[in-house]
């Protein structure tokens, strides 16, 4: 039983350093949309901008709060984390093309929303959030599909 224990151990430990699946398989399989993939960027964002409220509050009594801060901390780095893997693994590696009409002011955009996200992570900065959530509705207008 002793020799088990060990052995659970790192095998817990490896799956929760384990990448996460990101927001495509990138196979192509016609199951994902650009839009489907906006919207829950938008479900992420609302999560952060909740997170950070609620981290705010629960700071003004850190040792009666601690195990909630945690969980609102890590909620709201996963979330960050999620958009920016939504960014990197479905827009800017099968979506956005080279040779396409805007594509530098694509990559622009796309390389300011990950370097947002990154701040979303590192503080409740507000001023980070409202620039994240701006830059989310100019990701929206440019990689959006026209909806009839």
């Amino acid at each position: 039983m002793k020799a088990i224990l060990p052995a659970l151990a790192a095998t817990v430990a490896l799956l929760a350093l384990s990448p996460s699946a990101g927001a495509h398989c990138q196979i192509p399989c016609g199951i994902y949309d650009d839009n489907n993939v906006i919207d829950s960027m938008h479900t992420d964002f609302m999560t952060i901008e909740k997170a950070c409220s609620q981290i705010d509050e629960l700071s003004k009594d850190p040792s009666a709060n601690a195990h909630q801060l945690t969980r609102w901390i890590m909620n709201k780095e996963s979330h960050a984390q999620a958009i920016q893997d939504k960014v990197l693994n479905y827009f800017l590696a099968q979506r956005l093309k080279s040779d396409a009409e805007g594509y530098v002011e694509k990559l622009k955009l796309c390389h300011e929303v990950i370097v947002t996200a990154m701040k979303c992570k590192q503080s409740t900065d507000a001023a980070n959030t409202r620039k994240l959530h701006e830059l989310l509705h100019q990701f929206e207008a440019a990689f959006g599909e026209k909806k009839e």
